[in-house]
C-alpha cells in the first residue's frame, strides 16, 4: 500500500507537466547531470504559453543580465518486486520495495564564476534486509561545486571545477553516474574542461563519494580514486560520426578478485567510435588495462559494440539494435597476474532493468527492439545470452562484487535473460515506465549453487523540470 501511495502522489505532482511547449521555442533537454543545461537562452524573456516552471530556469538577478539563477527539481518513485533474487543466493531473493528520491538543485551564474548544488532525498520503503548504499541516503549534498569559465576567442572555453559533482564520459562503459538505482554515484575533487569548437577535453583527478545511512554522512572515499584524460571530437569522421580517446588511471587499497585480495592500480587506454543518426547508428568501444595488483601484474581487455537500425519513416518507427560484448576474465587463478577488465564505476542497470551481473569476464549477445506505439509510448523487447570469458575466473555484480566463484567447474553459460519494457513520455518534463525481466540460469549457475529463475517487475513515475 505504502509503494502505491507513493508512485499515485508523484502522479498527481507531475500533473502540471501536461501543459504544451510552443513549437518555436527551443528549450536544452532535461539531462541527468542537469548542469549540463544552459537555461540563459530565456535571457530575452519567459514564452507566453510555456510551462509554469519555466520562470524557475531563469531568473535575472541584475539588470544587466549577468547575473542569473536556475532552479530545478527531480521527483521518482521507483517499485521493484523480485522473486529468487540472484538465484536464491542473497539473504532476502524474494523481495518487494519502493524507492523515493527527489532532486532539488540551483544553479547561480555571476559572469564567468559559477556555483551549482544539488541536495539529494532519497529513502527506501518495505526493504527486506538493511538499505544498501544505492538504495538509501536520507538527505544528503549529492552534487556541490563552483567553477570558473575563461573564454579562448570567439571558439573556445577553459573551465576550471572543483567540488562534487556527477560525472558520465561516453556511454558510461566505465565512468557512470549510477542513475537507474536510487543513490547516484558522485565524486569529490577537481575537473579541467577544454571546449573548442567540435571537441571536448576533461582533465580530471577525483575520488568517488561513500554513501552513508544518515543525513549528511556521505563522505569522500580515502581507499578509491580515478584521474586521468578524456576527449571527444563530433564530426571526427564525418557528419553525425564522433570519436573518443581517453586514459584513465584508478587506484583501489582494498581490491577483492576471484584470485585474491589486495592493492590494485589500473591504467586503461580506451577508444570509442559513435554515430547517433538514422537510419544507420553505432557504438563501437574498444578497452585494454595494465598495471599492478597484489603484486603482481594486470592485463585485460573489454570489446563493447552496439550497432542498429532505425527505420524513422517506417509503420511504429522500428528500432533494431544488437549489442556484442566482450570482458575478458581471468585465466589463472594460482599465477601472479590479473586478466579480469575492471569497468570502475559504470552505470547502474547495465544490460537492462534487471542486471543481475556486470561487465566483467563476460561474454554477452543482446539484441534489442524498441516501436514507438504513438503519443510518446514505446514499447520494447530485449534478450540476452551470457557467458564466461574465462573459465578460471568468477562472475561479478556491476559494483564489481564476486558473486560466483569460478572455482570447480569448467561450464561458461551463465543464463538468458528475456526483458519487456513500456515507456510513456508525454512530455519531456514526465515519464512513467514499466517492465517484466526473467533470467534463466546456465550450465555454470547450476554448477555452483542455487539456480531458479530470476523474475523482477519494475514501475517508475519521474517528473523534472
Amino acid at each position: 500500500m505504502k509503494r502505491c501511495l507513493g508512485v499515485a502522489a508523484l502522479a498527481s505532482l507531475a500533473a502540471p507537466a501536461l501543459q504544451a511547449q510552443p513549437a518555436d521555442v527551443v528549450l536544452p533537454p532535461l539531462s541527468v547531470t542537469r548542469y549540463d543545461e544552459a537555461w540563459n537562452v530565456l535571457a530575452d524573456g519567459h514564452p507566453s504559453g510555456g510551462k509554469w516552471s519555466d520562470r524557475l530556469k531563469y531568473v535575472a538577478l541584475d539588470e544587466a543580465g549577468r547575473a542569473w539563477l536556475t532552479l530545478g527539481l527531480e521527483l521518482r518513485a521507483r517499485n521493484e518486486d523480485y522473486r529468487n533474487n540472484f538465484w536464491d543466493s542473497t539473504p532476502a531473493p524474494d523481495d518487494g520495495y519502493l524507492w523515493l528520491r527527489a532532486l532539488p538543485y540551483g544553479d547561480l551564474h555571476v559572469g564567468p564564476l559559477r556555483a551549482f548544488v544539488q541536495p539529494v532525498i532519497a529513502y527506501a520503503v518495505d526493504l527486506a534486509t538493511k538499505p544498501g548504499p544505492v538504495d538509501e541516503t536520507g538527505i544528503d549534498i549529492l552534487q556541490g561545486f563552483a567553477d570558473v569559465a575563461l573564454p579562448l576567442g570567439a571558439a573556445g572555453t577553459l573551465t576550471l571545477r572543483g567540488g562534487r559533482e556527477l560525472l558520465a564520459f561516453g556511454s558510461e562503459r566505465l565512468v557512470g553516474t549510477r542513475y537507474g538505482p536510487n543513490v547516484p554515484l558522485a565524486f569529490d575533487g577537481a575537473r579541467v574542461i577544454l571546449e573548442r569548437d567540435r571537441l571536448t577535453a576533461n582533465l580530471l583527478y577525483v575520488r568517488p563519494v561513500q554513501v552513508g545511512p544518515d543525513n549528511f554522512d556521505d563522505q569522500t572515499s580515502t581507499r578509491k580514486s580515478l584521474w586521468g584524460l578524456y576527449t571527444t571530437r563530433l564530426d571526427a569522421f564525418g557528419p553525425g560520426i564522433g570519436a573518443d580517446a581517453y586514459y584513465l588511471g584508478f587506484l583501489n587499497e582494498d581490491a577483492v578478485w576471484n584470485q585474491g585480495a589486495g592493492r590494485e592500480l589500473r591504467h586503461t587506454l580506451g577508444v570509442r567510435l559513435f554515430d547517433t543518426g538514422a537510419p544507420l547508428h553505432f557504438n563501437i568501444e574498444a578497452m585494454a588495462q595494465f598495471g599492478t595488483f597484489a603484486g603482481g601484474t594486470i592485463g585485460a581487455w573489454s570489446v563493447a559494440t552496439e550497432v542498429g537500425y532505425f527505420a524513422q519513416q517506417a509503420p511504429f518507427a522500428p528500432d533494431l539494435v544488437l549489442r556484442v560484448n566482450v570482458a575478458s576474465g581471468d585465466g589463472n587463478l594460482a599465477d601472479n597476474r590479473l586478466g579480469t577488465f575492471n569497468a570502475m564505476f559504470p552505470k547502474g542497470k547495465y544490460f537492462g532493468e534487471l542486471s543481475p551481473i556486470g561487465p566483467y569476464n563476460v561474454i554477452n549477445i543482446n539484441p534489442h527492439a524498441t516501436v514507438s506505439l504513438g503519443h510518446g509510448l514505446a514499447a520494447g523487447l530485449a534478450g540476452g545470452l551470457y557467458w564466461r570469458a574465462s573459465k578460471a575466473d568468477g562472475i561479478y555484480g556491476i559494483p564489481g562484487n564476486l558473486i560466483r566463484s569460478g572455482a570447480g567447474t569448467d561450464a561458461r553459460f551463465i543464463g538468458t535473460q528475456a526483458e519487456f519494457t513500456l515507456d510513456w513520455e508525454p512530455t519531456p518534463s514526465l515519464d512513467m515506465s514499466a517492465s517484466a525481466s526473467i533470467f534463466t540460469a546456465g550450465s555454470f549457475i547450476r554448477a555452483t549453487g542455487p539456480a531458479p529463475t530470476i523474475g523482477m517487475l519494475g514501475f517508475e513515475i519521474a517528473y523534472k523540470f
